[in-house]
């Protein structure tokens, strides 16, 4: 079992107080955007995190999915160390050494032609929207101004201001309008209103594939595929979301994968920097992607010497088929354990791969409340709209390990 260093930092300030709720609670120079478990992560490795007080906790929320290789993966630390000794950034400006090899590596891996790299899921996902309506003008003929995209309610695909605009989530939405036109909401899963919603004018249809914020929401068998088939006969762009639930999370390389289905762009972002630095990019097929020229899209940092480096050994993770088979087998770990939970604290829950969203019982507490048991039980999960809570652990975590945070979740529950 991987483990994290035992050794503890010394943790008393001048005052004698805990550096541990200095940090936690008194700094009232960071902005509150955040509402963060009181723990304090001070170090790391594999699945294992440990606070500035020596306790150490098993990370079953690995940063959303970026961290899907575990903490300090001895590959991709290597790989960032040595390309530290040569070179980290040049811009775009220039060509460097390792950005042919990260963007063919990509292309192969997710079956597609050409990559835009970028920095973070809400940046890739915003380079989707300029790349669709860019194709709907020139390739598909829409007018000016005109492009409309269809998104699925109880979407996440980040937090800028165009993407607010079509979330129905208020608590992230409200407060920053005016709002960025051009998008249409259907319910996720529903194929009947999302054909209902194509016209001539629609660039693109932006859905994730399983639905991570909102709780692990998984669509019925046949709605990828259904919604390949009616963009394709709409004549319109189909955008897949795979920031959280693609790079071998769900036991697939990509999630559209559980359908056989090929979508005309897949963005990416979280995983594919390996937990070090942040990278995302825009995968898709040669004859959208050619509709950007020079000087119409780019980024200071996105495919910079280090992301790159760091990246093309993500690549050479996921290429070997090894995470993408433990997410599999771990997965039926997970769902025979929750399975035990139901009736027992567990409503209900939802699991592909090593993704889980579980529903608690309103009686027993919020997802928030169940968190902080959790905690105390050193486990650190993330709560999502009400009772429900998230599992998403390293790929890397051994069964052992897995099969006891299951046993707190059922003391934490009790």
């Amino acid at each position: 079992m991987t483990t994290a260093p035992t050794t503890s930092p010394d943790t008393r300030t001048a005052t004698g107080r805990s550096s541990a709720g200095l940090i936690a609670a008194e700094t009232p120079v960071l902005a509150h955007n955040y509402h963060p478990l009181p723990v304090v992560i001070s170090r790391a490795e594999g699945a294992w995190v440990e606070d500035v007080e020596g306790r150490r906790y098993l990370d079953m929320l690995a940063g959303y999915s970026a961290l899907n290789f575990g903490h300090r993966h001895p590959a991709l630390i290597e790989a960032a160390h040595r390309q530290l000794d040569t070179l980290t950034l040049t811009s775009r400006a220039f060509h460097h050494d390792r950005l042919a090899q990260f963007a063919e590596g990509l292309a192969d891996l997710t079956g597609l032609d050409m990559v835009l790299p970028m920095n973070t899921g809400a940046e890739a996902v915003e380079s989707g929207i300029k790349l669709a309506r860019k194709w709907a003008y020139e390739v598909k003929g829409v007018p000016a101004d005109q492009a409309t995209i269809v998104v699925a309610g109880g979407n996440f695909h980040g937090r800028t201001t165009t993407i607010v605009s079509f979330s129905d989530d208020e608590e992230a939405r409200a407060g920053f309008g005016p709002y960025t036109p051009g998008f249409r909401t259907v319910p996720y899963n529903d194929l009947a209103a999302l054909e209902a919603a194509l016209d001539d004018t629609t660039a693109a249809v932006l859905i994730e594939p399983i639905q991570g914020e909102a709780g692990v929401i998984i669509p019925d068998d046949g709605y990828l595929a259904g919604v390949r088939a009616a963009t394709t006969r709409a004549g319109c762009l189909f955008i897949a979301d795979e920031i959280q639930s693609g790079l071998g999370r769900t036991g697939t390389t990509l999630a559209v994968e559980h359908e056989h289905v090929t979508p005309d762009v897949v963005l990416l972002g979280k995983a594919l920097g390996g937990g070090i630095v942040p990278v995302s990019a825009v995968v898709a097929h040669r004859e959208v992607m050619s509709v950007l020229g020079p000087g119409q899209h780019g980024s200071t940092f996105g495919g910079n010497p280090l992301a790159a480096a760091v990246g093309t050994a993500v690549i050479d993770l996921l290429a070997t088929g090894e995470y993408q088979s433990r997410a599999t087998e771990l997965g039926k770990v997970l769902h025979t354990g929750l399975t035990d939970l139901l009736g027992h604290g567990v409503t209900a829950f939802r699991t592909r791969g090593l993704w889980a969203g579980i529903d608690i019982d309103p009686a027993l507490g919020t997802g928030r409340a169940i968190s902080e048991r959790l905690m105390s039980e050193g486990i650190l999960v993330k709560d999502t709209h009400g009772s429900t809570i998230r599992l998403a652990p390293p790929l890397t975590i051994t069964e052992p390990d897995l099969t006891s945070a299951l046993t707190s979740l059922r003391r934490a529950l009790s």
